[in-house]
Formats: structure tokens, sequence, C-alpha cells
């Protein structure tokens, strides 16, 4: 694509350490977005990491839930199966009971993806709620202020798998995708619309991590195999909140645990 993105990586000693450095950026990030502009839009996505800090933002014993600005709050999700919301595979499930049910958020902040409905309704009334929450006119796209992905050891993000017609959607907010597989549907946002987005982080922990992680920074781009390579934030930026297995095979951090990379695409 012709452009650089600098990459900055943390790495953190061990999941709680990891959970924790999470909370403290969807903090920051949620402070700075209303003291701009009096809102946050955040999308979420799912995975044993993203619940432990979901967990420390509800917990009333930690400093997050009295900082964080939730009356201003909007909640949005990157994608999720194609269950029903009282699934224990859906997305949405896990983040009410880590987080929602304990929280001052009210359901008008929420915006669920319906994933009990068939699957091309599910991706078309959930773009529609963006867009009327986003009162976008015409081709317009959301910009969220802070987005979060997660990456699977196939090197898959949000629900954008290896070989799969998610890869090649450029029109559309979101997209039903068949991952084959899996054997299944997945609802997701689109890579155009994640790149918009203000701040774009990945959430990574564990071994089996590592060496995908360093195919995705170091290797050659190839992502119809890795579709993490399509992450490319239009502001430039790229950060990743690691353990230290996931970043064991990337270039050592420095001596406060960050490590950067520039990468060409």
């Amino acid at each position: 694509m012709g452009k650089n993105i600098a990459v900055e990586y943390r790495v953190y000693d061990g999941a709680d350490a990891l959970a924790h450095a999470a909370a403290e950026y969807f903090l920051e990030t949620a402070q700075k977005s209303v003291a701009a502009k009096s809102i946050a839009r955040i999308a979420v996505s799912g995975g044993s990491t993203p619940k432990r800090t979901f967990g420390l933002l509800a917990d009333p014993q930690r400093e997050f839930l009295s900082a964080m600005p939730w009356q201003q709050l909007e909640l949005f999700f990157v994608d999720e199966r194609t269950v029903p919301p009282t699934d224990k595979d859906s997305n949405y499930r896990m983040t009410r009971e880590a987080m929602l049910e304990k929280v001052p958020l009210n359901p008008q902040q929420v915006v669920r993806i319906e994933g009990e409905l068939p699957p091309e309704e599910a991706a078309a009334r959930y773009e529609s709620a963006i867009r009327n929450q986003f009162k976008l006119e015409g081709a317009e796209v959301p910009r969220f202020d802070v987005l979060q992905l997660g990456m699977g050891d196939d090197g898959h993000t949000a629900s954008i798998f290896p070989h799969t017609d998610a890869i090649h959607e450029l029109g559309r907010i979101v997209y039903a995708n068949h991952v084959p597989q899996k054997d299944t549907w997945r609802i997701t946002l689109t890579w155009p619309v994640i790149n918009e987005a203000s701040e774009v982080f990945f959430l990574i922990g564990g071994k089996d991590k590592a060496e995908p992680l360093r195919r995705v920074l170091q290797g050659p781009y190839d992502p119809e195999t890795l579709p993490s390579q399509l992450i490319q934030p239009k502001n430039g930026r790229l950060l990743f909140l690691l353990d230290k297995d996931a970043a064991s095979l990337l270039p050592a951090p420095n001596a406060e645990g960050v490590g950067r990379l520039e990468i060409a695409r």
C-alpha cells in the first residue's frame, strides 16, 4: 500500500500485568476522547485476556470503576459468533458478565451484534445500528475512538480469518463472514473500518501467539494467510500490548519493556 506503520509493543510479565495494562489503556484513551469531544466510542473483542481486563474495569476495589467516564461511553463489538446472547460462546455474554452488569452503563450505550439472527440479517442490522449511533450519511464510515483487537494462532483478527471473503470486503462496515475451517459464520467489522479508528491496539498473550505474531510483523506481506497484516491504521500508529510469551520472538524491548518497529506496507 506504500505506507509505513509505526509499531510499538509493550511487554508485560504475565496475564495479570497484561490485563492491568490494558485496563489502564482503556481508561487513558477514553478519558482523552471524552475531554476532546465529550464522548468515547469503544469497540472491543472477546477472549480470555479482555475478560480479565473487563473484570478489572468493573472491580469496585480498583481505581478504574470510579475513574472511567461511564456516562459518556458507547460500547460496540468488533465481532461476534452466530449464537444467542445467552450462549457460552457469545462475546456479548462474556462482556456482560465480566463488566456490563457491574458498571453504570445503560442499555442504550451498548450496541451488540444480534448473533441469534441469520448471519446476513445480523450484519445488516449491526451496520444500521452503527450508522444510527454515529449519525452517518451516505458512504461515510464510522471512526471509533478506541478499538481493541486480539489475534488467533492462525493470524486472524476480528473474525477475518485466513482465506475467507472478509479479506476482500472493502465497501461495508459489517460483514457476515463464512469461515469454512470452523464450519460456521461470524459477524465482523471490516478491516477498512478498523483502520479508520483513532486508536487501534492488539491485546495478545500466550506462547502459541509468538510465531504468528513474528510473521505478522516481520514476515512477508501475505494477508490472505495472515489477515492481521491488514490492520494498518490511517493514523500510521499501531500498538501491541503483549505478555512475555507472545513477545518472545520479537526484538528484545528496552529496559522499560517497550519495543518499536517500522513496517512497510
